[in-house]
């Protein structure tokens, strides 16, 4: 299954990339795909949280992703 996956912020920086497409061998939740993510990137431990959007929307942990979904990882953000 293919899963669009687009960095913002230090995520960038952490996987070098600003997208990619992801192939997962089965279906995954978002936490199961966060956890994907940080088997593939182990850099991505460095950041304690961050939001997660599935095709423009922000998702909680249980939405079940689908072929083609496009994933966003958004750090937080600080600023003043």
């Amino acid at each position: 299954m293919k899963i669009e996956t687009l960095f913002f912020g230090i995520t960038t920086d952490l996987v070098n990339t600003s997208s990619m497409v992801v192939e997962v061998d089965r279906i995954l939740n978002i936490a199961e795909f966060k956890i994907f993510l940080k088997d593939k990137f182990p850099q991505l431990e460095n950041i304690n949280s961050y939001a997660v959007a599935v095709n423009e929307a922000y998702a909680t942990d249980d939405v079940v992703l689908k072929e083609n979904d496009t994933v966003a990882i958004i750090p937080p953000v600080s600023g003043g």
